[in-house]
């Protein structure tokens, strides 16, 4: 599954957009100096039922952006994504 794909999963399962989620975590603290992976993945499992992967996938969004490795771009194996930038303003939204 690609970067991308589980941040669109996270939309499915809790109707939210990345960006909005990031938001959330911020409203919350998650995500200031010496934040640590834990609590987002405890949050995400208790109010959207989300596991460790996904949470994970939105952790690093959290943290650190949406730049990615530019490692699987462009490849044909599973992990790949089309772009090292993930789009956090929802599936609709999307440039094709």
């Amino acid at each position: 599954m690609s970067f991308q794909a589980y941040l669109d999963t996270i939309e499915d399962k809790t109707g939210l957009t990345p960006r909005e989620l990031v938001a959330i975590a911020h409203e919350k603290g998650l995500d200031g100096p010496g934040a640590k992976a834990g609590p987002v993945v405890e949050w995400l499992a208790a109010d959207y039922g989300l596991g460790r992967g996904h949470a994970m996938a939105l952790w690093h969004v959290i943290s650190k952006g949406p730049q990615i490795s530019t490692k699987h771009v462009g490849t044909d194996g599973v992990h790949r994504d089309e772009s090292d930038t993930l789009w956090l303003d929802g599936k609709a939204t999307r440039p094709r």
